[in-house]
């Protein structure tokens, strides 16, 4: 069964979406995250995308709205943005989050992920494959590597990592369709990965899609705040 996990990104505490990144592109949705995550658990949903775009800038954190939603619903959250060190990580799996996404850092400093997957344990972390023309980006998806995705995707599977939430950035907030091939090609290539799909999310074909593919899970935010998929669709 597909996992769905609809998306809330927070900047200064409110519910917003960002175009490939871009923080000039922010559009406001909602004022109240909380309110917003409430709304989509009666809907359904059982699962929550979280993104920390103020910490992922290192401008404050939004940890009192993510604690908030994790303490005040039953929803599994997964949580990115600005997770650089244990202390941090400790923290927000202490105030609720089930499972954290490592981006950046997991580029940067693998030997320091790779130990908190033995330490947390690999259902506890999210491995953040962001890729741009086949390479993995980092910092807000400014720097290109030189890390190409299969390899490190291949890296972490023998350093113990199981999920990979992996983002075609050039598709992100476009509404143009999922990176099927992509994924496909990374479910042939890796057995056993745990792939969750996100950017792109059209309409509920980009749903259809993903469950065909097998894939363990997709984040959908600008097309249910576009209207483009009703949550009534979504979780029936």
């Amino acid at each position: 069964m597909i996992q769905i996990l609809p998306a809330i990104d927070m900047i200064n505490g409110r519910c917003v979406r960002l175009t490939k990144g871009d923080y000039s592109t922010e559009k406001v949705y909602h004022e109240d995250p909380v309110e917003m995550a409430q709304s989509f658990e009666r809907a359904g949903a059982k699962f929550i995308h979280l993104v920390d775009l103020d910490a992922a800038k290192k401008q404050g954190n939004n940890y009192d709205v993510i604690s908030k939603i994790a303490s005040s619903t039953n929803l599994t959250v997964q949580m990115g943005g600005g997770i650089r060190d244990t202390d941090t990580l400790k923290q927000v799996l202490d105030f609720g989050v089930s499972r954290a996404i490592i981006g950046s850092l997991a580029v940067k400093d693998p030997q320091l992920v790779f130990d908190w997957i033995k330490e947390f344990g690999p259902e506890k972390i999210v491995i953040g494959t962001d890729v741009m023309n086949g390479y993995i980006a980092t910092d807000g998806w400014h720097v290109t590597s030189d890390k190409d995705i299969n390899s490190f995707v291949s890296t972490y599977m023998k350093n113990g990592a199981t999920t990979f939430l992996c983002t075609d950035i050039s598709r992100d907030g476009m509404l143009q369709g999922i990176a099927g091939d992509l994924y496909q090609d990374l479910q042939n290539t890796h057995k056993g990965i745990q792939l969750i799909a996100s950017g792109g999310v059209k309409d509920m074909t980009d749903v259809v899609k993903a469950k065909d593919l097998d894939m363990f899970g997709i984040v959908i935010g600008k097309a249910i705040y576009e209207g483009n998929i009703s949550l009534e669709q979504l979780f029936n």
